[in-house]
């Protein structure tokens, strides 16, 4: 990431940015009873599909739902019924900031995520998660020299 005191430099930045960085750019502030919960101190956490959070700003302050949809490309994230009318009368989502929201529930059915939490709670990196991979690379490696 780059650091630099010039507005325009980081705006330039984040329009730039590949997609693995804007990534961290969508994390979204933890409720206070969710950290407790968690039992975590971090101040912020990646939002993604299925956690539950509510709108801290704007005019839709106080609503809260699952997010449905977030969008890296723009930076934006869509809530199930966050919605407006448009000139036709068809309901739309809106598209909200991640800074503009914060987290109530979080989806545990990820086993990379619960391993960052992990992390977060003890401070000690999880290698269960990466051990099946590299076993998996072994196996076809040996499986390749042995058919030769």
């Amino acid at each position: 990431m780059i650091e630099s005191s010039q507005p325009r430099r980081m705006r330039k930045f984040r329009y730039n940015a590949p997609m693995h960085d804007r990534q961290r750019f969508m994390h979204a502030h933890v409720s206070d009873e969710l950290q407790k919960k968690l039992g975590i101190k971090s101040r912020s956490i990646s939002l993604r599909r299925g956690d539950t959070v509510k709108v801290r700003s704007g005019n839709l302050r106080g609503k809260t739902g699952k997010v449905s949809k977030v969008n890296l490309r723009t930076g934006r994230v869509f809530i199930d019924g966050v919605v407006r009318k448009n000139a036709k009368g068809k309901e739309l989502p809106v598209p909200l900031y991640s800074s503009n929201l914060y987290l109530v529930d979080i989806d545990l059915s990820d086993k990379l995520r619960n391993s960052k939490i992990e992390f977060l709670k003890t401070g000690v990196k999880p290698t269960a998660v990466k051990a099946p991979i590299v076993k998996q690379a072994q196996k076809a490696q040996a499986v390749s020299s042995n058919g030769k």
